[in-house]
């Protein structure tokens, strides 16, 4: 996990903006690797175990079907694509990690051995999930968008008593988030409140709050990427397209070194100038 500003830790969500199609999530892996992110990012859910059954016959209109179940599992990937997606970021050279939703997905999750895990933001709250992540003692990824300070304190509670490695996220679940919302100050506030390292993970359209994270000390950045905006799926007008990912990357490694380390040195060029200008 990043707990240096010299590297900011960069992943690609894809999420379940593969829309359960192998090939789309290869090319979304593709770009994120090209791009030089350190991650991309996977959602897994046990349909049956997070949804009511009620919900879950109730209509809805999608490329599968017209309940909620046919849109649900449609966007699920099992063994065989996860084991394929395994296979082909190891050949790409880019980790890979998913966000679990029920106990059920974080235990099919293990057999990966991945090196990190996330907590998304609608699970902060689930302690018998937050309990059976923290146990891993693998870093782990903390979203806190819809949270109030204490359900963050209980959920910290959890991995600080299991000894777990965590980084908090900032994060602001509207999608996407108008960028008036954004309230970057909550990394400051939150790294000072926990004492730990804090990153932000965005739904916005644009770049500009991402880059303005990491100025302000955001130590990990999650953005949604997708290969066109105007696919199917609700999370697909928040994320970056493949251009615009390559672009934020490129724009975060160079605010890296903008930053520098804070310690004040002469550089040989401005010694020059001083020399010219002072005359010493």
């Amino acid at each position: 996990m990043s707990n240096s500003i010299e590297h900011v830790f960069i992943t690609a969500e894809i999420g379940i903006n593969h829309n359960g199609d192998m090939g789309i999530a290869k090319k979304l892996i593709d770009w994120a690797a090209l791009s030089g992110c350190d991650a991309v990012k996977f959602q897994k859910r046990t349909v049956d175990k997070v949804y009511t059954k009620e919900y879950l016959e109730s209509y809805r209109e999608s490329p599968w079907g017209t309940t909620q179940r046919a849109q649900k599992e449609g966007l699920e990937f099992g063994k065989e694509e996860y084991d394929e997606i395994d296979r082909y970021c190891r050949e790409k050279g880019i980790e890979w990690f998913a966000s679990a939703w029920d106990p059920d997905s974080q235990e099919f999750l293990r057999q990966y051995h991945l090196k990190h895990n996330k907590i998304a933001s609608a699970m902060l709250t689930n302690m018998e999930l937050l309990r059976m992540v923290a146990s891993e003692q693998i870093p782990t990824f903390i979203a806190t968008g819809m949270s109030s300070y204490e359900e963050i304190d209980a959920a910290v509670e959890v991995f600080r008593k299991a000894d777990c490695p965590f980084e908090l996220m900032h994060c602001n679940s509207t999608y996407p988030m108008p960028k008036d919302e954004a309230n970057l100050r909550m990394i400051p506030a939150l790294k000072e409140r926990y004492h730990c390292p804090v990153g932000y993970s965005g739904h916005e359209v644009g770049r500009i709050v991402s880059t303005s994270a990491v100025a302000l000390g955001a130590t990990s950045l999650e953005r949604h990427v997708t290969l066109d905006n105007t696919m199917y799926g609700s999370d697909q007008a928040a994320s970056l397209n493949v251009k615009d990912l390559m672009r934020l990357v490129e724009d975060v490694r160079l605010i890296e070194t903008i930053l520098g380390d804070g310690v004040k040195v002469l550089s040989e060029k401005e010694l020059a100038t001083r020399k010219k200008l002072r005359g010493v």
